[in-house]
């Protein structure tokens, strides 16, 4: 795991000053090394977090014996020493026991086609100097992220956007549309910033551009593909395969050459994980995070899953570590976590940063749960809205009423009535856009729920991965996420929905941020989902796990902003004004503030959202 930047321009030398300014802001993202390749107008610089063969033999940029390739590289490929082999049988020679050498040649030999057989995460540019081509290349699910910009001048990319608003040569301006689509979606479906002129590379894409063009070639190479089998479905040999699959998935990423550990939340995804872990690593390190609940109430009251993690960590064995969150917390993080994330995503993020600060303490690289709610379907009460439709419109309908998270449509233009000069601006084609290349039927409740996975892996999780990555990073922290394993995503997306979700017929309608005490109705109704993956993790962690509604990782903050951290609240938009008035109407954010802190609704992810927004525009 590390951080990469670049410069390629189209007719001036790269300037090694700027590379440098750009690699000093992403030093948290590889505190172990750096190491720079320019030539002309090319210059690549890496900075180095050493899991896999610490020496200097891994030292990046790396060039191939040739002089051909020059390769910057941030990620794990799981399966390295296989392909190694293979390169091996080829003729290929290694002086070293990393992925980034394997990767290297594995372009040399196959060039693009070398993706499909990586099984892990990454994201790198890689030069070659006899084509006079640069390419950049993101891996199947958007793990780890790469951004760029691109002007008429040349390209700017870098693990992340605040490595490219570092270079002097780049002006700093604000992307309303793409604020308005975070307002809606409490995340960005686009490949859009807040920042106009920096994009985020598209999961399982390949960006290439050569000496002498002017534009950016795109080339998506793989996809999700939710689909039902054929024929007769066999409970027992889908339960067994998938628990082979789960070890194989583990196993893969625990390979490092420095100490790993894994969250340990209390759920049966991160248990799992470290059940499996824990009999490979004696005395695992394991992690948990929880909150004070002293005034908390209804779905909140579930939130501190402290008691079941510890119960896990006594049954694996593992060395267990633990910290409780409270109200001002978040206010004292927050100028730290809306810096490290530089977009804000999906959910209150700020746990993720507490957590993953307190992981790096002990490990460099530890083991997440993400993916296993969007594969197998874990949010079956989402799922209600659009498990039938006349059309693929009406289905569109249904299920973006639900994923306008922050602003319905008209509070959206009640929010936003000020701003002057910009184009009409349609989430509801952002949503539709996320299908555009899915050409699955729309027939069947099966269709219907297939159609809204691949959505969630798309958007959902992408956002959940790149808040992993970001946290983790801003403390030289490597996060991997074993159900995002190649064949393990496989199974899950040919997987019957009918393993998935017991109550196909009746799925659960339930709104997560309804105010009241709801926690018995939520607890009842939020059992259906991840059936097969209940059944196969039987052998792996305790029924009592297993038998869990889904809790989710989220702080009580409904009940802080209108108790511990009101004053914090209410001197961000009711006393002072604030910066976010510039581009919102502040009667209607004032109006909407204070019904979350009368009772009258529940605003906590809009409240969460417009304070990183206001620290985040300080910086602009």
């Amino acid at each position: 795991m590390c951080g990469i930047a670049g410069i390629f321009n189209f007719k001036d030398e790269a300037c090694l000053s700027d590379l440098q300014l750009m690699s000093e802001a992403i030093l948290h993202r590889g505190p172990d090394g750096s190491g720079v390749f320019c030539n002309n107008n090319l210059a690549f610089s890496h900075r180095r977090l050493a899991i896999i063969d610490p020496t200097d033999a891994g030292k990046q940029p790396m060039v191939s014996t040739d002089g051909r390739y020059v390769l910057s590289y941030n990620g794990e490929i799981y399966n390295f020493k296989e392909i190694r082999e293979e390169l091996k049988s080829l003729g290929y020679l290694f002086i070293s026991d990393t992925d980034t050498e394997v990767l290297l040649y594995a372009w040399a030999q196959w060039q693009q086609k070398c993706v499909h057989r990586l099984n892990g995460m990454f994201a790198f540019s890689i030069w070659d100097s006899k084509e006079q081509k640069l390419f950049l290349v993101r891996d199947r699910y958007g793990i780890k992220p790469l951004y760029y910009s691109f002007n008429s001048k040349g390209l700017l990319f870098a693990s992340e956007s605040k490595s490219i608003r570092s270079n002097p040569n780049y002006s700093r301006n604000l992307d309303v549309e793409t604020v308005k689509e975070y307002f809606t979606f409490q995340n960005i479906f686009t490949n859009n910033t807040f920042d106009k002129d920096i994009k985020m590379l598209p999961p399982a894409t390949i960006a290439s551009i050569s000496t002498g063009q002017s534009s950016l070639d795109f080339f998506q190479y793989w996809d999700y593909k939710f689909t039902e089998p054929q024929g007769d479905i066999d409970k027992h040999s889908y339960t067994e395969e998938l628990s082979h699959l789960l070890r194989q998935a583990v196993n893969r990423q625990l390979v490092s050459d420095v100490e790993l550990g894994s969250y340990l939340s209390g759920g049966m995804d991160s248990g799992t994980i470290t059940s499996i872990a824990s009999n490979n690593i004696p005395n695992l390190n394991t992690f948990t995070c929880g909150f004070d609940l002293s005034s908390a109430s209804g779905l909140e009251l579930a939130f501190d899953e402290r008691r079941l993690a510890e119960h896990m960590s006594a049954e694996f064995n593992t060395e267990h570590y633990e910290m409780v969150l409270k109200a001002g917390d978040m206010e004292r993080s927050l100028p730290l976590t809306a810096k490290a994330i530089e977009e804000p995503r999906v959910g209150q993020s700020y746990p993720n940063y507490y957590i993953a600060k307190l992981a790096s303490k002990f490990v460099k690289v530890v083991l997440s749960g993400t993916g296993g709610d969007e594969l197998f379907a874990g949010y079956p009460w989402r799922y209600y809205r659009a498990s039938s439709s006349s059309n693929f419109d009406d289905y569109i309908d249904k299920y973006y009423s639900y994923w306008q998270r922050l602003l319905s449509r008209d509070e959206h233009k009640r929010v936003f009535s000020s701003s002057k000069g910009e184009k009409e601006f349609s989430s509801r084609k952002i949503f539709k856009d996320v299908f555009a290349s899915y050409d699955q039927p729309l027939n069947t409740p099966q269709d219907h729920i297939n159609h809204s996975l691949y959505f969630e892996c798309k958007t959902f999780l992408h956002g959940l991965l790149v808040v992993e990555d970001k946290l983790s990073m801003a403390h030289s922290l490597e996060t991997r996420v074993p159900f995002l394993d190649n064949d393990l995503v496989d199974f899950a997306m040919q997987c019957p929905v009918d393993l998935k979700v017991n109550n196909l017929k009746e799925v659960i309608k339930l709104d997560e941020n309804i105010h009241g005490d709801k926690k018995n109705e939520f607890f009842k109704r939020s059992k259906d989902g991840k059936q097969i993956l209940r059944d196969a993790m039987n052998m792996f962690i305790p029924e009592e796990i297993i038998s869990q509604p889904k809790q989710g990782f989220s702080s009580p903050d409904a009940s802080w902003f209108r108790g511990e951290s009101l004053k914090f609240v209410e001197k961000s938009f009711l006393i002072n004004d604030a910066l976010i008035f510039e581009l919102m109407e502040k009667n209607t954010i004032v109006e909407m503030v204070k019904e979350h802190l009368s009772g009258k609704k529940n605003r906590r992810l809009l409240i969460w959202s417009l304070l990183n927004f206001e620290q985040l525009l300080k910086e602009f």
